[in-house]
């Protein structure tokens, strides 16, 4: 309301106020503040009879070496938790005294409890020194470390460093911290070269008009992860554009109209209102010829007014993703190597009172009160309040065992489901008799005697020469293989490599019986060194190690026996009309889907990570562009890392401004040339207006330093790598350079067409009267 110069003086004299008292007030760190929680022992007793109890499971042979490392991690890592929110809950209130040290009694003669004084916990509780973690090594107990490989030693740290460390306590601390020192010196260079690829792309992306008037926006809803929600909606939209009117979903009154900004108030009502999603302005459908508006932007966050014309959004962009980026390389520095992991979710539990409906599931009954998943994806529980809105919903994977009817009562806190995190089960779906098919000792399966136990697994191996398969198939009486209930495949079980059998021939199983599982990858510590690569990787649009395999068309899926060079050929059949897909899979690979299932497009043949381009061809431009915003965000998000979806948009919407040419028309393209999204339209419309035939063309995704090499400047491209190359192209090609990016203008010395120096601020004359 004052003004910016108001403001500057209250914040000098804040400052002022603020090292004033902290002079005064003397704030050190003494040994006496960090408080050892009384409950640590409890807790370590705990967690170690649940450690003695997985290794007498493993001695018993009932677990596998990776599952039982995987489960004393996990012990481990909530044990440290817990004595760090012991700690916490400790430091954080105290006793009052008086000066002699005896505690001040209130009117019932209890000692008077306030919030503490103590040094530590200040510090760390502003925010401005010290974390939760670092507090947990002084007074909790260290925790889990991390080898130089990223794997994690097995025992942690159970001493604190006022407790002081063991010697062999030590030497597995510096361990950790060597592993964290080396890694902060190489990857400060990546998390710079990241940051100077997106500025670089995004340097010519400004606010460049009010409104361009676009009909297209951006679906959005609140973000969920294993039923639990991660960002809430009102969160994802603060400070955009409705794109329509938003409606409340029981009156069905407009609650916030079309073209409204959506500021902390709307958003308020409309999440109070119990809006499933929103559909936003987004820069993604921004239809400006040059940069982007200043209504598909939304606000700016640095202010939080809406954004001026003239603001230079791509470079703020490539400046909010890749600062974090050294902050990050820096944070595996600062807890030193202590391995932070996340305990895995094994289980989902009811967030609110209700009655419980299955939605899509299918189950099979097991020992009367238990129910066993059987689909493979789209199942989910629903919880419906009395009013008969659906309060919650939690997806539930395969094989996991609801310990609730369909149609319950559940109360806040109440066990829905378990399922083991470590595993994938494969499940009889049938009652039968058991018939082993390729299963062949020492061709494609291996029996291990584990030498702790002397017990023996049997593990599935790659044959030699690939003409086996080998699969469990459940037999009826007649000894006919069953067929499925509800579809029309046969109960046979294909097995992927590593699966581990959990049945004999001849056996007799029960419908839910788990009959070979397949173990999950042991876990390595995920820090952003995991993290740094893997956003390069998502913005430079590379192709990932383990790909999926995505069904193009919706339909039924058929599985052929043909192994043409060990390959399995999985061919999905549309429904009414169109020709079938094949997809050849490597043998091996665990194939997600199974005979006669029905299959959208889209969805993942085998479990890997998409590859860009597929998803482009398949969903479309938001779809991939939502994939991507999501993907980076989580990467930050495992660090604590909060960045606006909306630059990670801008960065997006710049790898996508280019077409390759399918058809020519009657314009003068080149069949399989690239242009630049906004000069095919004009050349189009120019075409059409003559009455002749347009160009087809299929939008591209460029990753960052292919797409800087590829903009209409080749002064912005040259400054940045291969300039020998992008000269040589450019002379040849006779190109002109308009000088509209910052980078060109400020190699050629002129004034930048951002802020002040966009073309219509130019124009101002002052006249004297």
């Amino acid at each position: 309301n004052l003004g910016p110069k108001a403001t500057v003086i209250l914040s000098d004299r804040l400052k002022d106020i603020g090292y004033q008292y902290s002079t005064q007030g003397g704030l050190s760190i003494s040994i006496d503040a960090m408080i050892i929680p009384s409950a640590k022992p409890n807790i370590l007793k705990k967690a170690e009879k649940q450690v003695e109890k997985i290794s007498s499971q493993y001695i018993e042979g009932l677990i596998t070496q990776g599952e039982k490392y995987n489960k004393v991690v996990d012990i481990w890592a909530q044990a440290t938790d817990d004595v760090a929110d012991e700690m916490m809950n400790a430091m954080r209130m105290a006793t009052v005294t008086d000066t002699e040290g005896n505690p001040v009694l209130d009117e019932d003669g209890k000692p008077v409890i306030e919030e503490s004084f103590n040094p530590i916990y200040m510090m760390a509780d502003s925010g401005a020194r010290g974390s939760k973690d670092q507090m947990r090594q002084l007074a909790g107990m260290r925790g889990l470390m991390a080898k130089p490989s990223g794997e994690i030693i097995e025992t942690p740290i159970s001493a604190n460093f006022r407790e002081g460390l063991s010697v062999l306590q030590y030497f597995i601390s510096t361990h950790g911290a060597r592993k964290g020192l080396a890694d902060t010196a190489l990857k400060t260079a990546n998390s710079g070269y990241l940051t100077r690829r997106l500025a670089d792309v995004g340097q010519d992306c400004i606010i460049s008009e009010e409104d361009c008037g676009t009909m297209l926006g951006v679906e959005v809803e609140s973000l969920m992860e294993g039923g639990e929600v991660i960002q809430r909606l009102e969160e994802r939209i603060l400070g955009r554009v409705a794109m329509e009117d938003i409606n409340d979903p029981f009156t069905d009154e407009v609650i916030v109209k079309a073209g409204e900004d959506l500021d902390e108030e709307a958003v308020k009502i409309v999440e109070n209102a119990g809006v499933a999603s929103v559909k936003i302005r987004s820069v993604l459908t921004c239809k400006s010829k040059h940069g982007v508006c200043a209504k598909c932007y939304g606000r700016d966050l640095s202010h939080g007014a809406e954004v001026e014309i003239g603001q230079a959004v791509g470079i703020l962009a490539a400046q909010s993703i890749g600062e974090p980026g050294t902050q990050l390389t820096m944070r595996t520095f600062h807890i030193g190597g202590t391995a932070s992991r996340r305990v895995e979710q094994a289980d989902i539990r009811a967030r609110t009172d209700g009655m419980i409906k299955f939605v899509n599931l299918n189950v099979v009954e097991k020992d009367g009160n238990l129910f066993v998943v059987m689909n493979r994806r789209g199942g989910e529980i629903a919880i419906i309040s009395d009013s008969g809105r659906e309060r919650e919903k939690f997806p539930v994977i395969y094989g996991a065992h609801i310990v609730l009817k369909d149609g319950d009562r559940v109360k806040a806190e109440d066990l829905l489901a378990t399922w083991d995190p470590f595993a994938t089960p494969i499940i009889a779906e049938v009652n039968g008799t058991v018939k082993f098919g390729d299963i062949i000792v020492g061709k494609t399966m291996q029996e291990k005697v584990d030498p702790v136990t002397g017990k023996s697994s049997r593990t599935i191996i790659e044959s030699k020469s690939g003409e086996e398969r080998p699969r469990i198939s459940i037999k009826d009486k007649e000894g006919k293989t069953a067929d499925l209930p509800g579809s029309s495949g046969m109960a046979r079980y294909l097995l992927p490599i590593n699966a581990i059998l959990l049945i004999e021939e001849k056996d007799e199983v029960k419908a839910g019986d788990v009959i070979a599982k397949l173990p999950r990858a042991t876990t390595k510590t995920k820090d952003i060194t995991g993290g740094l690569p893997r956003v390069a990787e998502l913005f430079e649009v590379r192709k990932p190690k383990e790909t999926a395999v995505l069904s193009e068309i919706d339909g039924y899926v058929s599985i052929s026996k043909a192994t043409k060079k060990g390959k399995q050929k999985v061919t999905v059949t549309p429904v009414d009309v169109g020709e079938k897909r094949d997809y050849l899979i490597a043998r091996g690979k665990h194939i997600n889907v199974y005979e006669g299932d029905y299959i959208r497009s889209g969805e993942a043949l085998i479990s890997g990570s998409a590859i860009p381009q597929d998803i482009l061809n398949i969903k479309g431009e938001i779809a991939l562009a939502r994939y991507l915003v999501d993907e980076v965000q989580e990467v930050y998000r495992l660090q604590g890392v909060r960045i606006n979806d909306k630059h990670i948009e801008v960065i997006v919407r710049q790898m996508m401004r280019r077409v390759k040419v399918l058809d020519v028309g009657d314009s003068d393209f080149i069949i399989e040339e690239e242009v630049g999204k906004k000069r095919f339209e004009e050349v189009n419309r120019a075409v059409i207006e003559k009455g002749k035939n347009p160009a087809i063309a299929e939008p591209l995704i460029l990753g960052i330093t292919k797409a800087s090499l590829s903009t209409e400047s080749f002064i912005s491209a040259a400054s940045f790598q291969e300039t020998t190359k992008v000269l040589t192209n450019a002379s040849i090609a006779g190109k002109e350079d308009y000088l509209q990016g910052l980078k060109e203008n400020v190699i050629m010395g002129r004034i930048i067409p951002a802020g002040t120096g966009l073309q219509e601020y130019r124009k101002v004359e002052i006249v004297a009267n």
